[in-house]
């Protein structure tokens, strides 16, 4: 038995301009992400954590420091990166790129899990490197109750992934920036417990 709370990583200045940042740009929070991130921890610090994962990026490992300043033990995993975006990433936000992000996610929606831009990942791509990553989570057997923070569109993917759903679904997995979703792991299947759950945000 496993309980995973996974978490999106705060706000950075590209999150706050719709830039999109994907697995290429690593960016720092912003303040309001440094204040999102020390409102999931006020609200869970006293929860009893065995690990950390977290993915290679800097903007995840600045959400979590405070449980990782707990002392808990902490492991970044490269396949919880967010979906590279390829020539996408960090071009500024306007009309043509938006056109250009709702043709590949409608692509997704239709079951084209191999629809990427020029120089980023698809989906199936994605799903490779996470099911790799969920391998070694799931075999650490003394590992009880799991604090996972990772990005956006790649949690979305890797909840079609553990609830066994197709990834045509991820966009029925709304996200905000810390927003939190918990999952049971019976050693067989998982069941989702609580969904897009951004309480802790209440007093901000």
């Amino acid at each position: 038995m496993k309980e995973l709370y996974i978490i999106r990583h705060g706000e950075t200045e590209l999150n706050r301009l719709g830039i999109v940042q994907g697995r290429g740009v690593n960016a720092d929070l912003n303040d309001t992400g440094i204040a999102q991130a020390a409102a999931f921890f006020n609200k869970y610090k006293s929860v009893k954590f065995d690990k950390v994962y977290t993915s290679s990026l800097v903007r995840t490992h600045q959400t979590v420091k405070g449980f990782i300043d707990l002392g808990l033990p902490w492991e970044q995993l490269d396949g919880l990166d967010e979906l590279a975006w390829g020539e996408w990433e960090g071009k500024p936000n306007t009309e043509e790129a938006r056109i250009a992000f709702r043709a590949v996610v409608k692509e997704w929606q239709l079951g084209n899990y191999d629809a990427k831009f020029g120089g980023g990942e698809s989906p199936n791509e994605v799903a490779a490197r996470m099911a790799k990553a969920m391998d070694h989570i799931k075999k650490q057997t003394e590992e009880k109750l799991i604090l996972v923070c990772m990005h956006g569109r790649a949690m979305r993917l890797l909840l079609c992934l553990l609830l066994d759903r197709p990834m045509s679904d991820m966009e029925e997995f709304p996200h905000s920036n810390t927003t939190l979703y918990r999952l049971q792991y019976d050693g067989e299947k998982f069941d989702l417990i609580d969904s897009n759950n951004t309480s802790h945000l209440a007093q901000l």
